[in-house]
């Protein structure tokens, strides 16, 4: 079982009576130190990191977005290396998303279809989460903040502050026992909610049994879709630049795409600050194209013309850093 640093000691401990013994005098000593370790709240991501993919777990989870509310049933299972995870919406048309690795079906009740589609090994639940070996200081602040219960269970909320308007922050709270991540929101840079996941219940381990990740209902009579197979990236070399690049961003790849509604590849250049990440498509622009910006729960994006190039941003970032990207991306030819 990992170990993992403690919090800052809640500030009732002051109020206690003072017949503590002298192993818990040591104890709060202890405590007290860690606290201190700046090294801490980097340990607990780390943590978060290696089990968020690697543990089994089931539940029920609390989803909010774009004021709207949702329950889920989720499943997360490790067979044989393999990532298997079943959910299942508790509302509406009754949406399950089954998934085997990189392979995902899209179980839609109501229509009595599936859809087959490939994920690259994207998470269900958790693709907004930060990494275990994010360098901060410059454009974010870390620190653990106090400890609370989530789920019934004693957990540590782990915060992510940026320190201007180009990025959002984070707020985790992670099982105390194993750094699972039992609470999460993504929050802009004035601690206003853009999106919460939070599980109402959960269980580790070896509970979660295989016959869990089955569909709920028979799918013999369903209409199966395949997604058509998409052409792999291709790394290029591109003179496309951003001449007013917010700080800490710089260029993590750049490749040839083909996309769906477009004909001709698109250059791909994908843009990150180690934590937060912006996408920039640049294909040649059809009729009637004009800038226009766009917000779907935590995902901004901006299009911006640019001579005969239609060139769009998207990002888990705020409106004005997609539309600063897009708007400042240039030829150097």
């Amino acid at each position: 079982m990992p170990k993992f640093p403690m919090p800052k000691i809640p500030k009732k401990i002051a109020f206690l009576p003072c017949t503590f013994s002298l192993s818990g005098v040591l104890l709060l000593s202890a405590l007290a130190a860690a606290a201190q370790d700046n090294s801490a709240p980097a340990e607990w991501l780390r943590g978060m990191s290696r089990v968020v993919s690697n543990m089994d777990y089931e539940g029920t989870v609390i989803r909010r977005q774009n004021g709207k509310t949702e329950a889920l049933k989720l499943v997360h299972k490790i067979i044989d290396g393999v990532v298997h995870e079943r959910l299942v919406t508790q509302e509406g048309n009754g949406l399950e998303i089954i998934r085997v690795g990189n392979e995902v079906h899209c179980i839609l009740p109501d229509r009595k279809s599936v859809l087959i589609e490939q994920w690259n090994n994207q998470s269900t639940l958790f693709s907004t989460l930060p990494g275990g070996d994010i360098s901060f200081g410059a454009y974010y602040d870390l620190s653990v903040v106090r400890e609370e219960r989530v789920a019934g269970r004693p957990a540590v909320l782990v915060a992510v502050r940026p320190h201007d308007q180009f990025r959002f922050g984070h707020r985790l709270w992670l099982d105390r026992q194993t750094a699972f991540p039992l609470r999460t929101e993504l929050v802009d840079q004035n601690g206003v909610l853009i999106e919460e996941i939070k599980f109402a219940d959960i269980r580790f381990g070896e509970v979660v049994a295989s016959d869990a990740l089955e569909p709920s209902l028979s799918l013999d009579d369903f209409t199966w879709y395949t997604e058509p197979a998409k052409a792999q990236p291709v790394p290029v070399r591109t003179d496309w630049i951003s001449d007013d690049l917010p700080g800490g961003f710089g260029v993590v790849s750049t490749t040839s795409d083909s996309l769906s509604g477009t004909i001709a590849p698109v250059t791909h250049i994908v843009y990150s600050d180690g934590l937060a990440a912006v996408s920039v498509f640049i294909g040649k622009k059809s009729q009637d194209n004009v800038a226009e910006r766009s917000r779907i729960g935590s995902s901004s994006s901006y299009s911006a013309v640019y001579d005969d190039y239609r060139i769009t941003a998207v990002g888990e970032v705020p409106q004005e850093t997609v539309k600063r990207i897009a708007s400042s991306m240039r030829q150097t030819r």
